[in-house]
């Protein structure tokens, strides 16, 4: 390695790139990192961190409204969003120090600016320096995109949400992921009008039915006009100040602002792979084997460059097993089964394993569902319910757990270790449950769906309140 002028050159310092630095230099590799715009990545910048900020924000509308049903007479609420995207942002400077103190007490040498790859051990900067390595790994991420459609210039992303200098007072949301349903309840929270398009039969494509139906309904209970089976063909100013939106099934609805939240794509265009022979999806996703190595033995790619599953702690997972693999010493595979998910819609969404549709193409399971008003609800006079619900199978292990409502991401990420060292129904039903909470349904779930009691003693030992 001592031919090379570093051991390990990292192009990108998001979270699969700052964590494979840090841990490759523990192992004593003298690493270098370039990165184009700001260190921690799509998560930290623009992503996870900032959106949830928002909808902890947007949240607090809901409960000012929910306070007068527990005695409390608040006033009329105004929300300031320069006085919250300063702090936003003050928040996102310092996350950002602190990668940056990683890299620095890593000893890593950091280039703030493009790099692309010459040939399997060699980076150019965009200054025009070249550094040989011994190995190179891709770690650059992913953007959102727009449609190709006429007017696309007037629509916003995800990017662009955490800039803007003013709430608008009306807003489509175009898409149907678990992006655009964030952002469509984070805007609704805040006050603004808010029209989802998606041009699927329902939201949250990929997620168990049950709770695609669950937050649909609790969507456009809490006010947003959701249009399925629609997407955008023309953006236009009619000169009004408004954009004009045409549709593809025909007619023309006005707004304030167009977020597309449509999907996102691999920044690896130019980065001078494909010319080595690294493989590159149509999609433009980088191809790794199962230990992130590309067909260039020197050449490595972890995070959501790759597309396996584009989530941050998967991003952190990858970057650490390849560190560990290739400069550690030890074998170290990432894996990508039993992922325990949040989507912070209102109400939010936790889920890991097995969707119901997934697990009953494989084999004859059984289903567990609850739906029911949370005690949090009662005296604010609020209907939406949770829902709970355990997905069965063979030996009685529990395949999969979905939860929609407050505290679903936290609960979720509890039931994934116990989903992930095999837990069966029993277990779950062994489990004293922690009352009063909304969480003990998942332990006091008894009777399967379709199946009827047959005793008094057989019902469920609680009843969810009504």
């Amino acid at each position: 390695m001592s031919d090379f002028d570093v051991d390990l050159f990292v192009i990108g310092a998001g979270s699969a790139g700052v964590r494979a630095s840090r841990v490759a230099a523990e192992h004593g590799a003298r690493v270098a990192v370039a990165e184009e715009y700001r260190f921690g990545g799509t998560c930290v910048i623009r992503g996870c961190v900032p959106k949830k900020l928002m909808v902890y924000a947007s949240g607090f509308s809901e409960m000012i409204e929910d306070a007068a049903g527990y005695g409390w007479d608040l006033g009329p609420a105004r929300f300031d969003w320069p006085r919250f995207k300063a702090a936003k942002d003050r928040e996102i400077a310092r996350l950002e120090g602190i990668y940056q103190g990683v890299l620095s007490r890593a000893e890593a040498q950091v280039f703030r600016e493009r790099a692309t790859v010459v040939d399997p051990h060699r980076v150019r900067l965009a200054s025009g320096r070249e550094i040989s390595a011994a190995h190179i790994l891709i770690a650059v991420g992913g953007a959102p995109f727009v449609p190709d459609i006429p007017g696309a210039e007037l629509a916003v992303t995800s990017n662009d949400m955490f800039e803007l200098e003013a709430l608008p007072r009306r807003a489509i949301v175009v898409g149907g992921g678990y992006v655009a349903c964030e952002f469509a309840g984070i805007l609704n929270g805040l006050g603004v009008e808010v029209t989802q398009l998606y041009r699927g039969e329902r939201i949250l494509r990929g997620f168990d039915d049950d709770v695609r139906l669950h937050v649909e309904e609790a969507m456009r209970a809490r006010g947003i006009d959701i249009w399925t089976g629609t997407d955008l063909a023309a953006l236009a100013r009619p000169g009004n100040g408004a954009i004009a939106v045409t549709l593809d099934r025909g007619g023309e609805i006005e707004t304030d602002l167009v977020l597309c939240a449509t999907g996102r794509r691999p920044t690896t265009a130019g980065l001078g792979l494909e010319s080595l022979g690294v493989g590159v999806s149509k999609k433009g996703h980088v191809v790794v084997d199962e230990w992130s190595q590309t067909a260039v033995p020197s050449i490595y790619a972890a995070g959501d460059v790759t597309g396996r599953a584009e989530l941050t702690p998967i991003a952190i997972r990858e970057g650490q097993a390849f560190a560990e693999t290739v400069f550690g010493g030890l074998a170290v595979k990432p894996e990508h089964v039993l992922i325990p998910t949040a989507v912070f819609t209102q109400p939010e969404v936790g889920t890991v394993g097995l969707t119901e549709a997934e697990a009953r193409a494989r084999a004859p399971v059984e289903i567990y569902r609850a739906t029911f008003r949370p005690m949090l609800n009662i005296l604010a006079g609020r209907d939406e319910r949770m829902l709970m619900k355990l997905v069965v199978g063979e030996g009685r292990k529990v395949l999969g757990c979905h939860i929609v409502g407050h505290g679903a991401g936290e609960m979720i990420q509890l039931a994934a270790v116990a989903i992930r060292m095999g837990a069966t129904k029993e277990d779950f039903d062994r489990t004293i449950a922690v009352h009063p909470t909304a969480a003990e349904e998942l332990v006091t779930m008894r009777t399967p769906v379709g199946a009827p009691v047959a005793s008094p003693a057989m019902a469920p030992e609680r009843t969810p309140a009504a």
